[in-house]
Parts: structure tokens; sequence; C-alpha cells
């Protein structure tokens, strides 16, 4: 294994993607829709996800370990059927966690933290 650190994309202040020892790391991944719901949002998360992973050269199916955050907990059932769909063709969906916190925006209804392998 590699233990290079590469960083790629994001700003000044973190990187949208960073890999090392190859396991690709995405942090902070949030919608950038201000008017969505809690299902728009997860889409559009996703959707982020996936690209992000395809240009650090992985893809969804090697995503092994998720962090979720909710503005609303109330809003579970509905963001898990984004979910449902989004690992729904996966051999065996990655590890997990989903609780409730308060988003740095007030329009940002859900936040994801993704690892993944090469």
């Amino acid at each position: 294994m590699s233990s290079k650190l590469k960083k790629l994309g994001g700003s000044k202040r973190f990187s949208a993607i960073a890999i090392h020892n190859d396991v690709v790391h995405l942090a902070g991944q949030v919608s950038q829709l201000v008017e969505g719901d809690i299902t728009e949002q997860s889409k559009d998360v996703f959707a982020k996800v996936d690209g992000l992973l395809a240009e650090a050269g992985t893809t969804r199916e090697n995503v092994f370990s998720v962090q979720i955050w909710l503005a609303d907990m109330r809003e579970y059932d509905e963001m898990n059927n984004v979910w449902d769909e989004w690992v729904a063709d996966l051999n065996a969906a990655p590890t997990r966690v989903c609780v409730e916190a308060r988003m740095a925006k007030p329009h940002y209804k859900i936040e994801v933290l993704v690892l993944a392998a090469l």
C-alpha cells in the first residue's frame, strides 16, 4: 500500500477528497439545494458522493463506512428511503451511523462522511 496523501478539489478551508493508503475520505458533503426537502437533499448529496467517488477513482461498491448527520431525526425515514435506493444494487451495504446534529447553515438537512477503498 502506498502511504502517499493526495487531496483533490475543495477550497482553502477543506479538500473535497482526501486519499491516503488507498482509502478515499469524503467529509462534510452537503446538498447545495437551499429550498430542497430532506428527500431532495439526500438524493443530491448521494449523487454528489457518486461523482466524488468517480473523481477519486472508485465507486459506491467500495464504500465501507458512512456517517450521516440529520438536522431533524424526524426525517430519518425519508432519508432512509433514498439511502435504500442508493445501496440497493450493492453486494452489501456499508457500515453506517446516523445521528441528529445542528448544521452549519440552516438550510442543510443532511451531511455525510464517506470512506471507500480504491
